[in-house]
């Protein structure tokens, strides 16, 4: 099992996007959220994604050449078209007008439309943090998820993430989460692995409670805490897609598809400024301290440290270099 360091993966990774037709600084962008996936130990935001990005590079259904075109049509709004290109590209061109806006007016809406799958919430939440705002992201996807009670696929794993500054340029907290009790790549990875999944997942295409990652990839997943992670799940579907023109989940193609049409996702951002109150990070304060009265209890995100160098798999790690050209 190679040991590789994060400069070596995020490089090798630009090279591979480059090979299959990204332009030199949208591979870049994509390379950094790699490298981030892998640096916190999140696999399947990581590597294990860089052969489907490769192939719908080739195949047109990512476009890795078009230029995010960013308006500001209200004070408090900021759109980015992402082209059908990279969510990671449109992201970066668009946060410094989302940040300004924030701070203009306290609290500011970014709408990602017609891009590729983010991957990972978190990573671009943390950005939000890092500028000394409040993020909160959600996003939707290909339609796994049925209604409490109903079989027939409504929703995506839908997913959200919510960063919170220090104060200080750090994070005080950040969570990342699929709207399901468990994220669809878990199902994926356990089946490729010939791996049963825990009893509560998933269901089969009878609605029956699963424990075979096949069967639950033609069932459905389930909601985290039913019917309440249900409705979380319609309200980031609703925002994702409503308020950035992108496609309802149950219009998604299967996102690792080498072909076929483009994901045309939207991810949808709420950055907010913590001094609009003057209190706010008081109230975070007693907050962590209520939390740190038990021990072993913290805040969700807090003592994660990046990974340098990443022990990767023989397979993933001679995958990455083929696809670099290596």
């Amino acid at each position: 099992m190679p040991h590789v360091s994060l400069d070596e993966i995020e490089a090798t990774t630009k090279t591979a996007l480059e090979q299959h037709g990204a332009a030199p600084w949208i591979a870049a962008e994509v390379a950094r959220a790699v490298r981030k996936a892998e640096a916190v130990g999140n696999r399947i935001c990581g590597l294990y994604y860089l052969e489907s990005y490769c192939a719908q590079l080739k195949s047109g259904r990512v476009k890795g050449d078009v230029e995010p075109v960013v308006t500001r049509p209200r004070p408090g709004v900021v759109h980015v078209d992402a082209k059908f290109g990279f969510a990671q590209a449109a992201f970066t061109r668009a946060l410094p007008q989302a940040v300004a806006a924030a701070r203009e007016c306290g609290v500011a809406s970014l709408a990602v439309g017609h891009a590729h799958t983010c991957t990972s919430l978190g990573y671009f939440t943390e950005q939000i943090a890092r500028e000394g705002l409040i993020g909160l992201g959600m996003t939707n996807a290909s339609p796994i998820v049925a209604p409490p009670g109903g079989r027939t696929r409504v929703l995506g794993t839908n997913p959200m993430a919510f960063s919170v500054p220090d104060g200080k340029g750090g994070l005080a907290m950040q969570f990342d989460q699929s709207t399901t009790t468990v994220a669809l790549g878990k199902i994926t990875m356990a089946k490729a692995a010939g791996q049963s999944i825990p009893e509560g997942w998933a269901v089969d295409a009878e609605g029956k409670p699963t424990t075979d990652p096949a069967a639950a990839l033609t069932g459905s997943l389930v909601s985290m805490g039913g019917y309440k992670g249900w409705g979380f799940g319609l309200m980031a579907e609703l925002l994702a897609a409503g308020l950035t023109g992108g496609t309802v989940s149950r219009h998604v193609k299967p996102l690792k598809a080498p072909e076929g049409a483009p994901h045309d996702l939207g991810q949808y951002y709420l950055l907010m400024d913590p001094s609009a109150s003057g209190e706010f990070f008081d109230r975070l304060k007693q907050v962590e301290e209520g939390v740190a009265l038990d021990e072993g209890a913290r805040m969700p995100g807090q003592g994660k440290r990046d990974q340098d160098p990443v022990a990767l798999e023989d397979t993933v790690w001679e995958q990455t270099r083929g696809l670099a050209g290596m």
